[in-house]
């Protein structure tokens, strides 16, 4: 059995970081792209962001499928663990408020690759479920300890919430009045318990 020689060892582990590192530029550099210009934003332009070659992109993303989802998976993943610190760090009801928030931030995103989601494509099809089903066990945690404290009404269905604040944060762009921010502000009022709430 061969042992690799240190000298060559330590060159691969390089390579590795400097994948990672690229994977994560690409990343963000997609996600920037998708929500300015769509998912038809080009690739030289993504390669740009991230200071990388067109060809790195392909490599690692062969089908502009393939970026989209990886973006929307990152941001999904993202997402989720946010509930998670928050949940941690505050109290429920104050921790639905921030994580609603967060989840307002992700619909932006994902507003940049939305007509790519919706178009048929069976690549982007798992996508949904993904989504309800990485976001409402992480939710569902809040909620059931917010019913437990007494801070946030029993029975709420994580999924049923998650729809709603999805569906409002979409509504927010372009809106300079502040509206749907409101609107959001009413539904977490009438899921937190009056004068309970973190």
């Amino acid at each position: 059995m061969t042992v690799p020689d240190e000298r060559t060892a330590a060159p691969a582990r390089r390579k590795r970081a400097d994948a990672v590192r690229n994977t994560e530029v690409v990343l963000e550099a997609a996600k920037a792209a998708f929500a300015e210009l769509g998912v038809d934003a080009p690739m030289r332009d993504i390669a740009a962001r991230a200071g990388v070659g067109v060809g790195t992109i392909y490599r690692n993303y062969p089908q502009r499928s393939d970026l989209i989802i990886a973006v929307f998976r990152r941001e999904l993943e993202d997402t989720g663990a946010e509930a998670e610190r928050l949940a941690a760090a505050h109290p429920p009801a104050e921790a639905l408020r921030l994580w609603a928030e967060r989840l307002g931030r992700f619909v932006a995103t994902k507003r940049g690759f939305a007509s790519a989601l919706h178009s048929g494509d069976p690549a982007y099809a798992p996508l949904p479920e993904q989504f309800l089903g990485v976001l409402a066990p992480k939710v569902q945690s809040i909620l059931d300890a917010g019913a437990a404290d007494g801070t946030i009404r029993p029975g709420l269905r994580a999924e049923d919430l998650i729809h709603a604040l999805a569906r409002l944060a979409d509504d927010r762009v372009g809106d300079a009045d502040g509206r749907p921010g409101r609107m959001i502000g009413v539904l977490l009022d009438g899921v937190t318990v009056p004068g309970q709430a973190g």
